[in-house]
C-alpha cells in the first residue's frame, strides 16, 4: 500500500505525538522531607509533571491542519486500524468513515486525533498493519 501521506510526515506525527503523551518528572529536587511534601495544604507530590506542553501541542495541530482533508481521514484511518476498530479487510469502509468526519471541515477529524489515547501508538499499529514503518525515517529534531 502506498499512503496518500508521504511516510516521512506520518512518522512525524508519530514522534510529535509521542511528545504530546510524554510525562516529564517535576522540578522537584528531592530536598524536602516526606512530611513536607504529602501534607494537606500542599496536596500529594507528584514525580511526574503531565502538564502539557503547549508548543508540541500546536505543533501537532499545525501538522493535521497542514495536511489535506484525504490525507487527515487516512490518518484517522490508520489509527482506526491500529486500534482494532477496523481490520485491514475493512480499509476502504474505515477511510469511508474517517471521509465522512472531514467532509465539514477538519475540526471533528483533528479533534478525534488530539482526544485519541495513545496517539502515536495505535498510528504506529495502523502503519504496521500494512507493513510501513517509521524505521530509518528521520531523527527527532
Amino acid at each position: 500500500m502506498d499512503p496518500l501521506t508521504p511516510l516521512e510526515t506520518l512518522c512525524r506525527i508519530i514522534l510529535r505525538a509521542r511528545e504530546y503523551e510524554a510525562q516529564t518528572p517535576t522540578d522537584y529536587d528531592g530536598n524536602e522531607t516526606a512530611d513536607n511534601v504529602d501534607d494537606e495544604e500542599e496536596g500529594t507530590l507528584s514525580v511526574l509533571d503531565d502538564t502539557i506542553n503547549d508548543s508540541v501541542e500546536e505543533e501537532l495541530k499545525a501538522v493535521f491542519e497542514d495536511l489535506g482533508e484525504d490525507q487527515l481521514a487516512e490518518v484517522v484511518a490508520f489509527c482506526w486500524v491500529g486500534q482494532g476498530t477496523y481490520d485491514v479487510g475493512d480499509w476502504e469502509e474505515a477511510m469511508e468513515e474517517a471521509n465522512d468526519l472531514t467532509k465539514n471541515g477538519s475540526d471533528a477529524a483533528i479533534d478525534e486525533l488530539m482526544d485519541m489515547p495513545m496517539l502515536a501508538s495505535v498510528l504506529e499499529a495502523g502503519l504496521a498493519a500494512f507493513d510501513l514503518s517509521c524505521d530509518g525515517i528521520g531523527e527527532l529534531s
